[in-house]
């Protein structure tokens, strides 16, 4: 991959990233970055669609994501990570892009359709909720973004923005908007310590980046395993059974761990056991995150300038894309 390709990707500030967060996304920006332009939004905006009552919830969290993002690798002399409610072209694409898709289609789009049933809301759907796919178009396209990288429930949203990319190039004949393609990854969801398909903040089922060794303990002591495995000379499942995702996420000894799992399917080997040995992986890992993410954490306002700069390096490209964009609708009333 010697071409250096656009990404674009984020987090919503609403709390603290964890192993999932590393699995899904994390761990291939610090890659990317070293090969391609890489654009990293800190959503605010799109957080508020559904926290506009907790504003200072959101607020608090975007120190909280950007320490993240510092102590994983993510450097902020390569990657431009920025603030996205500061990017006034963001919501103006929006509105203009809002024209080119029907209520209809944003209805129907399955992403949304299985967070609406999620959330609970039933009748009473925040607007900016529903056409909050539009505004991720307007975040994509605003940086040209050829690859954004995402969980495989969000590649309904790429294939949204592709139909608007290709709707308003053909409308005002031309070639402004790039299309984006989605860059899946091989372990692209990581379960809960509950046993439930997703980590998720909102689920208290997740290992914060952040979480002390006591914590990542009592976390990995309570995790779900094979309810059929009783007694540890049962035989055990391994596949589905979340000590075992875990130590292949995280796991360097394969060969260790593939004995492990031979030797828990015939029956010999407890889960006590196997907790111990994640327990290790896990803390050999994140010690070192933490350490960094202490270290950033001693000096806040560094790390709020590291946004602030990523920002106004941001605004200039997305400034850029909305004057194509105008003096392609033919409303770019000042040259």
């Amino acid at each position: 991959m010697s071409e250096r390709k656009i990404i674009l990707t984020g987090d919503r500030p609403t709390g603290k990233l964890h192993l999932g967060h590393y699995v899904g996304s994390l761990a291939s920006r610090v890659k990317l970055q070293e090969v391609h332009r890489q654009f990293v939004m800190i959503a605010d905006v799109q957080a508020l669609t559904d926290h506009a009552h907790e504003p200072q919830k959101i607020r608090d969290n975007i120190l909280e994501v950007a320490l993240d993002y510092l102590a994983v690798g993510i450097d902020p002399n390569i990657t431009t990570i920025f603030i996205q409610s500061l990017v006034p072209a963001l919501p103006e694409l929006t509105v203009y892009y809002l024209n080119l898709v029907t209520w209809n289609r944003l209805k129907h789009n399955p992403t949304v359709k299985i967070e609406i049933q999620q959330k609970g809301y039933g009748e009473e759907v925040p607007a900016g909720f529903m056409i909050y796919p539009i505004s991720q178009v307007a975040d994509i396209t605003a940086f040209k973004a050829e690859i954004v990288p995402v969980g495989d429930d969000q590649i309904p949203m790429i294939e949204q923005a592709v139909e608007v990319v290709r709707k308003f190039n053909r409308l005002y004949n031309t070639n402004v908007l790039v299309e984006p393609k989605a860059l899946t990854s091989p372990l692209s969801r990581l379960p809960g310590v509950d046993g439930k398909t997703k980590m998720s903040k909102s689920l208290g089922n997740a290992i914060f980046l952040a979480d002390s060794p006591d914590a990542v303990a009592q976390k990995v002591q309570g995790m779900y395993t094979d309810p059929g495995h009783l007694r540890v000379e049962d035989p055990g499942k391994v596949e589905g059974n979340p000590v075992f995702t875990y130590l292949d996420a995280f796991g360097k000894d394969k060969a260790k761990i593939d004995e492990m799992k031979a030797h828990y399917a015939r029956g010999g080997l407890g889960d006590s056991s196997v907790k111990k040995y994640l327990l290790e992986v896990l803390l050999a890992f994140l010690n070192p995150i933490r350490k960094r993410r202490e270290e950033y954490a001693k000096d806040p306002a560094q790390v709020m300038r590291y946004l602030f700069q990523g920002t106004e390096a941001a605004l200039a490209v997305a400034d850029k894309t909305l004057g194509e964009v105008r003096r392609a609708m033919g409303i770019a009333y000042r040259s």
